[in-house]
């Protein structure tokens, strides 16, 4: 989301497939909505469940360490009202900071000389006056492409830095305003509007595919949007330095409404490649030459290292940043060995780019909620993943990415914002995929230990039935067979308009290779 102002900052995915699967939302007022309604939706969210009586705001945990003898996470805490220091603790530790959430100034020498006014996207000053000024943006990433074309009409000049070639998408529906009688028929009829959310769910899911290397999918799509390209460069020269060679999907798909139009006006000035220096003025470039501006946007991203932001430190007393050094890894995208009791939403490898993301958020919600009703009624004293399931995990994640657009030589955030590190951001599947992976918890990849006997629980020998005199004794009795066959073990459920799903015929090629 690029963030130039409550006004104008909008999401570039459709606003019904950022809503909780069971909570939508009839009063969108368009396919892509803007950060007020977005915040609304969530806001009146909070409303709704009653959640604001267990959050508390301005709160920032500063450092985080396990305590194995008391079982327990000893937290410090800073108040930042006053800056006073808290000390607390808890039993499960739940990180849900997220993974985009510290965003970061581009590594160029000079940049704290630099006089003018300086601006990252993520911490946009909404009162800046970019009128006749001349602007410097750095980056053609997600965000760069969608301030240029935002802030045109308003700037003098802009110089665009950008250093490597990307994909430059269309949306993947046109922007729509629903009209009245649209948001009324989503209010009153409730199909109606599953029906509507299903179609984009559908659209979104649908597009997986094209991210396997050589897939027809991949094929056809790369050359319509090469094609796409070329159309709105018009220039041979342009061409080959915006148009990349590495496979579409290999980085974030970005819709760049205006983006390549934009970067043809007259007010616009393209420097390609490294930014050698930062002066009072302005850039360096490559050829030495300074280019001075006013106004200097870095929409140069955030940190995608994963590691959190304080210290966490886990049951060998190491940091999980020391942990992770090397690579950020995690079981199933939401749990760390060697960290008990200790939960992460978004994790490494989660499915945060093949499909709708809040679904994934809701499974590994549901997952946690799994592990902690065994926590709490079984006499558990800790719960993490084992190393060897994580590491079976890494090498079947690594063999998988073989086959995909990711492991091509591009600058992605899915590999750390590098060219050629390991692919950290990405699941390897579907979110679908990812949602049947996580249906239940695989109990025998977790390192369960107790407090005193793990038969305790079983109390003193009489069920929670017999303690409700007004309960059914014989709840189990039937005139006939109409169990799900529970004795023979959950049957796995595929969901198909047709009832059925065939295993044969036209099967999307998955990539393989010895484990």
């Amino acid at each position: 989301m690029t963030d130039i102002s409550l006004d104008r900052c909008a999401c570039d995915i459709p606003a019904h497939t950022y809503t909780y699967s069971f909570e939508p939302n009839p009063a969108w007022s368009s396919v892509y909505a803007g950060s007020r309604e977005i915040f609304q939706y969530f806001d009146s969210f909070c409303d709704k469940y009653a959640l604001r009586k267990h959050i508390k705001v301005k709160q920032q945990v500063s450092k985080a360490r396990w305590d194995d003898a008391r079982a327990k996470w000893d937290l410090e805490i800073v108040n930042l009202a006053d800056g006073s220091t808290i000390q607390d603790s808890c039993d499960i530790l739940v990180n849900a900071s997220g993974v985009l959430n510290s965003w970061k100034w581009p590594k160029i020498r000079g940049l704290e000389s630099y006089k003018g006014k300086l601006i990252h996207t993520a911490n946009w000053d909404p009162n800046v006056d970019l009128h006749g000024k001349s602007v410097g943006l750095i980056g053609n990433g997600s965000s760069g492409i969608q301030v240029l074309p935002a802030i045109l009409p308003e700037a003098g000049s802009i110089t665009a830095f950008i250093r490597s070639p990307t994909w430059v998408a269309p949306q993947l529906l046109p922007q729509h305003v629903y009209s009245e009688e649209e948001r009324r028929v989503f209010e009153t009829d409730p199909n109606a509007l599953l029906r509507h959310r299903g179609e984009l769910e559908t659209m979104t899911n649908s597009l997986f595919s094209i991210f396997l290397s050589d897939s027809p999918a991949q094929k056809k799509l790369s050359g319509d949007l090469a094609a796409l390209m070329k159309s709105k460069i018009g220039d041979e020269a342009l061409e080959k330095l915006l148009i990349p060679t590495f496979p579409l999907g290999c980085r974030r798909i970005t819709p760049g409404v205006g983006y390549l139009e934009a970067l043809k006006s007259d007010k616009v000035k393209l420097v390609y490649g490294e930014i050698q220096e930062i002066t009072e003025r302005g850039c360096i470039s490559d050829d030495g030459r300074e280019c001075p501006v006013d106004v200097l946007i870095c929409a140069t991203g955030f940190d995608t290292t994963f590691k959190p932001r304080f210290p966490l430190i886990g049951a060998d007393k190491r940091t999980m940043s020391e942990c992770w050094e090397k690579e950020a890894t995690s079981y199933l995208g939401l749990a760390v060995p060697n960290f008990p009791n200790y939960f992460c939403f978004a994790g490494p490898n989660s499915p945060t780019g093949t499909g709708t993301f809040l679904i994934a958020l809701e499974a590994q919600a549901d997952y946690m909620l799994k592990m902690i009703d065994r926590w709490q009624t079984e006499n558990i004293h800790s719960f993490s993943p084992k190393m060897n399931a994580v590491e079976d995990f890494v090498a079947y994640k690594d063999n998988f990415m073989k086959g995909t657009v990711w492991t091509h030589e591009c600058n992605s955030w899915y590999k750390s914002n590098s060219i050629s590190e390991s692919i950290t951001a990405i699941w390897p599947g579907s979110s679908l995929h990812y949602l049947e992976a996580m249906a239940e918890p695989r109990y025998e990849d977790w390192d369960l230990k107790y407090s005193g006997n793990r038969f305790a629980f079983f109390g003193n020998g009489f069920s929670q039935t017999e303690v409700d005199q007004t309960a059914d004794w014989a709840y189990y009795l039937r005139n006939s067979d109409d169990s799900p066959f529970l004795s023979r073990g959950k049957r796995r459920k595929f969901y198909s308009k047709s009832g059925t799903v065939t295993r044969g015929g036209s099967a999307i090629p998955i990539p393989r290779g010895n484990l």
